[in-house]
């Protein structure tokens, strides 16, 4: 695999750990467009788009196709990692993001491919969530690799904050092609326009880790093993796997309240409306990703374990409450309550990348780190499912209550299950 691609040319050490810092920080960046693509750039136009009929669940069934398939590409894509190298397989998932994404943008309309529009691009997000989930399973525990132990903290806080500024980087562009274009061109073609960019994103991705970024010597000096995924799953790695996947469940539960189910609650309240929620949302989001920044370098100086128990021994009654107090407030303070939730929930991440790549050697890196990270979101983010229930049981706003709790709980629990890494060495 790895003749695939040319290897870059020879550069110094501290150059070429430079080339796949940035590498993982960019790359991440381009996988979170493309995640947050399909909800956002779609939103405006998804009546013509997907037809008229249940837009939103059909949209929303397009994520979870690429919800599905980030677990399985990250078992895929993060053994072929650990196996044959990490630099060849993200040159792979990279070109297979950049291809899905550019195909996605030439789907015809409803109105020209009826229902098979809906089913082209739920087999698409499927097949470009593989390769999403091989991305990120790939390059950021190269990125780590290359990373002095000083500055993991604060270079996975960097990574993690790539995700809010996907979300708000593609808000911005779809709000800006609907105001130049007009809401009807940009339903009957403009909506193809921001695919094109994250395709574009992509394969500029592509051409810098085809000439910039190599292996790192962590990697290509431990001793392969020929199972690395059976390995994590039920072998000898099995208890660092099943520890984050509880941690990661935490986090990921804390995704799905304090976004999209927030977002909605938010757009059925009188004092805020459906006009005013993404201006909301913009602002908060870019909050969290300074706080996943600044979380991650606590971490370096605190610890990881240490970070992640103080943390949802506190946001056990912060994030309830401040959910609560979201949906109540009103002008200004609805903006500063939506911050605080996001600050004292999804703010968590900032020690992921490093925490992860810690938990396992370089051997099964890959595969214990895609995942540990993916398979964790699977029950989360089935929670138009199960979450309706549980609020004609409880209340709406109780039941989002409790299980911001209950993401609390399995932060704390999930951090306590495993040791403190070892975040001033460098990794195993």
């Amino acid at each position: 695999m790895s003749r695939l691609i040319a290897e870059p040319s020879h550069a110094t050490p501290s150059s070429r750990a430079r080339s796949a810092v940035r590498g993982g920080l960019f790359g991440n960046f381009v996988d979170q467009v493309d995640i947050f693509l399909p909800v956002i750039a779609l939103a405006p136009a998804a009546a013509i788009v997907l037809g008229p009929d249940a837009a939103a669940a059909q949209t929303g069934l397009i994520f979870v196709a690429t919800l599905f398939g980030r677990p399985l590409g990250a078992a895929i894509f993060g053994s072929l990692a650990d196996r044959y190298g990490r630099t060849s397989t993200t040159r792979i998932a990279i070109a297979g993001i950049a291809l899905t994404t550019l195909l996605i943008a030439l789907i015809p309309n409803h109105g020209v491919g009826g229902a098979a529009t809906l089913w082209a691009f739920v087999a698409l997000r499927f097949v470009g969530g593989i390769f999403l989930g091989g991305e990120y399973s790939a390059a950021i525990p190269l990125a780590m690799e290359w990373t002095a132990p000083r500055r993991r903290g604060l270079l996975g806080g960097g990574i993690m904050a790539m995700s809010p500024l996907a979300n708000a980087f593609i808000a911005a562009l779809t709000l800006v092609l609907v105001q130049v274009l007009g809401a009807d061109a940009y339903a009957a073609w403009g909506w193809r326009m921001p695919f094109v960019a994250g395709a574009l994103l992509a394969a500029a991705m592509l051409w810098y880790y085809a000439t910039a970024v190599d292996d790192s010597p962590i990697s290509t000096s431990s001793p392969r093993r020929p199972h690395p995924l059976r390995d994590i799953l039920v072998g000898p790695f099995r208890r660092q796997l099943w520890q984050v996947f509880v941690l990661m469940t935490g986090l990921w539960l804390f995704t799905q309240m304090a976004i999209p189910v927030l977002t909605g609650m938010l757009r059925e309240t009188p004092q805020v409306g459906p006009t005013t929620v993404p201006s909301i949302m913009l602002i908060a989001t870019l909050a969290s990703a300074g706080a996943m920044l600044a979380a991650g370098a606590v971490s370096q100086r605190m610890g990881r374990r240490r970070f992640f128990v103080v943390f949802g021994a506190v946001a056990i009654i912060a994030a309830p409450l401040a959910f609560a107090w979201a949906l109540v407030s009103e002008g200004g303070g609805t903006v500063l309550a939506v911050t605080v939730v996001q600050l004292v929930t999804v703010s968590a991440y900032g020690p992921v990348g490093a925490y992860l790549a810690e938990r396992f050697p370089a051997a099964v890196r890959s595969s214990g780190y895609g995942v540990g990270y993916s398979l964790s979101i699977v029950v989360p983010a089935l929670f138009p499912f199960w979450l309706p229930p549980l609020q004609t049981a409880l209340g709406p706003v109780v039941a989002v209550m409790v299980m911001l709790a209950a993401a609390s709980a399995l932060l704390v629990i999930g951090a306590a299950l495993g040791p403190e890494p070892k975040r001033s060495a460098a990794l195993e």
